[in-house]
């Protein structure tokens, strides 16, 4: 089997090759923003060339995308119409009443000032389905065709359907659906009890509204990358990577829009979980440094976390949706730094993305970047990077910085430049200690996998600061979350409200959920190709005390669901509680919220092979050695003579003393002073990050 995996980011399309025999392959290009497959096309086709295969020989071919998150980000989506319950016309813009500065006597609310829905369509029609799913007032069939007559004269892209209690009973729902493709077919339909199948109110009407603003876009743009992919040669269909850490078919993707938000940064922590399973230290911080952004995800034990319900949001709005617990900050190697009007020295969040890029890549930038400032600061060079064949300008980026920072601040450029890189390290550092330190994670428990281009280059840094005790750069950093595509598994989720006291619970009730998303789930995963015997079915629970407001999510306790399934489904929520929230409530009754069904289909992951072992001695590896500037903790920064490694050269045992630079074709890696480096056995470089490790004292300049 040839499999490949393409992650598209703001600045280059990462693209990792593998198949069973062994052989594995990479792949970097600039991404192209106007349209992001022919970078993908373009980069999968050069591999292929490299390698000496054909596209045609490829049996599967896995995907991340960032379209359906810039959609919401960069309010662009489809002009959306609304068909729900007379009444409760205007849920998407009361929201929960909640301010996001509560102190503020004036505010544009964001949900109301970039809608989702514009009033003049949101259409009500005459329907009531109660709490139970019992119908109460039958849904008035000649209201709803003339409400989608309304927005079919009104030019709406898609119409998004949220009836009251929907998820008991999508009856109704399913009547307008085949009312709307009988008065506007073509048009994109978005369903609550398809999207979102469970209780709340206005984050069902949320989700239901996102998935129809991004559906036209994200159905053209898979529809896009399958012709442009066929016409290039591949035969099999396009797998995308979902919200959760999954894959899903085109068609599915096409079909539920709103699970491919977050889909990009989810394939890194994946890929980091592989890389710290594989060097033996499965609890992982990943730092995935890109051109555009900086991702950071917490996997204790190797284990995706969900993100709680109150987390679950795109930019300003709500997606009830299983998403993993990454997040996105504005800072990469095409972050801008600039003096603002306050005269206070700020870097990102706005980024020279691929065009123009850095001012040191020639291509018409001129404001300096992150990546100016390592280029000044000598961690990078013309000559290594992507192995010579991106063309790199030092002069460039001393006078960007010059110009806009050095001069406004009276500083030199190489203070300037340690500046820059310092404002936006500190920015990845806080991001980490809030996913770790303030959510009851101990750094010092963890490994920091270093990913993405830029990654290695702060890793040392970051570690450092917060006592990570190290660090672990994988064999292709820059290509991680590809590789985090080829080692996720195909993931398919169903929810179910069922409302039900774990003190006196409606066992049948939830047996026969279980029953029916059991069966749901495997007929979708059927139809994507699966035999029975490659997926498994896992429980979930979301349970609360009663009440409390939200709930969490807990294993559901295996064997037959009786006396003793309750018992042991009640501990494992007080436990998780405990976990959480460092308390548990044992004689508080626990209120059993939604069962959950998710389907795993196996796929063969990326094995990790062992690199040719060597002694400490790492000389043969060594290209050389140049000035770079460092700084020790109460030291002003200063020229260290640095040993330069070829990573290709370096051998398993292998030890390097920082301050260290280690160059490849997608990254470098920055070993710093008072640091020591191991390379493992399967060629991963193990930074750690102890100050007692190396004395680093001499060497100045």
């Amino acid at each position: 089997m040839k499999r490949i995996g393409v992650d598209v980011g703001g600045t280059f399309t990462d693209i990792m090759y593998w198949d069973e025999d062994g052989g594995i392959a990479v792949h970097k290009v600039p991404s192209t923003p106007r349209d992001p497959s022919q970078a993908t096309v373009d980069g999968v086709t050069q591999l292929a060339a490299q390698i000496g295969i054909s596209v045609a020989d490829l049996d599967q071919f896995l995907h991340g995308t960032t379209v359906a998150t810039n959609i919401v980000l960069e309010h662009n989506g489809a002009d959306v119409g609304l068909i729900t319950t007379e009444g409760f016309r205007d849920i998407l813009h009361i929201a929960r009443k909640k301010r996001p500065y509560n102190y503020s006597s004036y505010q544009d609310l964001p949900w109301q000032k970039w809608q989702l829905v514009r009033r003049r369509n949101r259409r009500v029609v005459p329907e009531r389905i109660d709490a139970a799913g019992n119908v109460l007032i039958p849904l008035d069939e000649d209201a709803v065709r003339e409400q989608v007559r309304v927005l079919k004269d009104n030019g709406v892209a898609a119409i998004a359907v949220c009836f009251l209690h929907a998820y008991r009973n999508p009856v109704h729902e399913q009547a307008v659906k085949r009312i709307i493709e009988q008065e506007y077919p073509g048009v994109f339909i978005s369903l609550s009890s398809e999207v979102a199948p469970q209780y709340r109110e206005y984050e069902r009407f949320s989700t239901t509204a996102l998935n129809a603003f991004v559906g036209p876009k994200v159905a053209r743009y898979v529809d896009n990358l399958a012709n442009t992919t066929r016409e290039a040669g591949v035969r099999g269909d396009i797998r995308l990577m979902t919200s959760a850490g999954g894959l899903i078919t085109s068609k599915n993707a096409v079909d539920n829009p709103v699970l491919l938000l977050t889909s990009g940064v989810v394939a890194g922590l994946l890929g980091g979980c592989a890389i710290g399973s594989a060097s033996g230290y499965p609890s992982v911080i990943t730092l995935d440094v890109g051109g555009t952004s900086a991702d950071i995800g917490v996997a204790p034990d190797g284990k995706l976390r969900m993100k709680h319900l109150l987390d679950t949001r795109i930019g300003d709005y709500h997606a009830m949706v299983p998403m993993a617990e990454v997040d996105t900050i504005g800072a990469g190697g095409g972050s801008v730094a600039f003096v603002d009007e306050g005269g206070m020295f700020r870097v990102g969040p706005r980024s020279a993305g691929a065009t123009p890029g850095p001012a040191c890549y020639a291509r018409g930038g001129t404001e300096p970047t992150s990546t100016d400032a390592m280029v000044v600061l000598g961690w990078l060079q013309a000559d290594s990077f992507l192995s010579g064949s991106m063309r790199v300008e030092p002069q460039l980026a001393e006078k960007a910085i010059e110009e806009h920072i050095a001069s406004k601040l009276g500083t030199t450029v190489e203070h300037a430049a340690v500046g820059i890189f310092q404002i936006l390290a500190h920015a990845m550092t806080e991001a980490i200690s809030l996913h770790s330190v303030r959510k009851g994670y101990d750094p010092r428990d963890f490994s920091l996998i270093a990913e993405g281009g830029a990654g290695p280059l702060y890793a040392w840094h970051i570690a450092q600061q917060l006592d990570i005790p190290r660090v672990i750069v994988p064999h292709h950093p820059g290509i991680a979350s590809a590789m985090g595509l080829l080692a996720t598994d195909i993931r398919v989720e169903q929810p179910a409200t069922v409302w039900t006291s774990l003190a006196e619970p409606d066992l049948d009730h939830v047996r026969a959920e279980f029953a029916r998303l059991e069966a749901q789930v495997s007929e979708q995963l059927a139809g994507d190709g699966l035999d029975p015997e490659d997926f498994v079915l896992e429980r979930s629970l979301d349970c609360r005390y009663i009440g409390q407001g939200y709930e969490l999510r807990v294993p559901a306790p295996a064997g037959e669901l009786d006396d003793d399934w309750v018992i042991r489904a009640a501990e494992a929520f007080h436990e998780v509680h405990e976990r959480t929230y460092l308390q548990r409530f044992d004689d508080k009754p626990v209120h059993l919220v939604n069962v959950r069904v998710t389907g795993i289909g196996k796929v063969g992951h990326v094995p990790l092979a062992e690199i040719e072992a060597g002694g400490e001695d790492a000389s043969a590896a060594v290209k050389g050695t140049r000035e770079a500037v460092f700084w020790t903790d109460g030291t002003r920064p200063a020229a260290f003579t640095t040993t330069v490694y070829d990573r290709d050269l370096l051998k398993a045992g292998n030890v390097l003393t920082g301050p260290a630079i280690v160059e490849q074709f997608d990254s470098t890696t920055v070993v710093g002073p008072k640091q020591r480096a191991v390379i493992d056995r399967v060629g991963h470089i193990i930074i750690e990050t102890a100050t007692s490790a190396v004395d680093a004292e001499g060497d100045q300049r």
